[in-house]
């Protein structure tokens, strides 16, 4: 059973840096497309960045030049590092992946496995 776990969220100022991680358990996701979404209260879950097996990325267009989507599949493991950080970035963060997806994509109903989220707060 594929389970997806995330970390690295915390409260920063305005301006900062974090990077959130996610591992993967339960299966081997060299070809696994992934995917970071986040949700704010309030605010539908959106699609923030994406990545396939080849390192094709894909960005929604509030975090192109500030965010950065990498994987490391001799660890499983899929990274966000998040640069310059805005108020508007606080939102719990997910980890996806759709094991079916073949490039890059932000549309939350094509990803079927999910993390529990991790919370990233951005004070001004």
């Amino acid at each position: 059973q594929i389970q997806l776990v995330e970390s690295g969220g915390d409260s920063v100022q305005a301006g900062g840096s974090l990077r959130l991680s996610c591992v993967l358990y339960g299966y081997t996701f060299d070809d696994f497309v992934m995917a970071w979404f986040r949700q704010a209260p309030g605010n539908e879950r959106e699609g923030v960045a994406s990545i396939d097996g080849d390192d094709r990325t894909r960005y929604a267009d509030s975090v192109k030049g500030r965010f950065t989507i990498s994987r490391d599949n001799a660890k499983n493991t899929l990274y966000l590092q998040m640069n310059s950080l805005k108020p508007e970035d606080t939102a719990m963060y997910y980890c996806a992946t759709s094991a079916t997806l073949l490039r890059p994509d932000l549309q939350r109903n094509e990803y079927r496995y999910w993390g529990q989220g991790t919370q990233v707060t951005v004070n001004s």
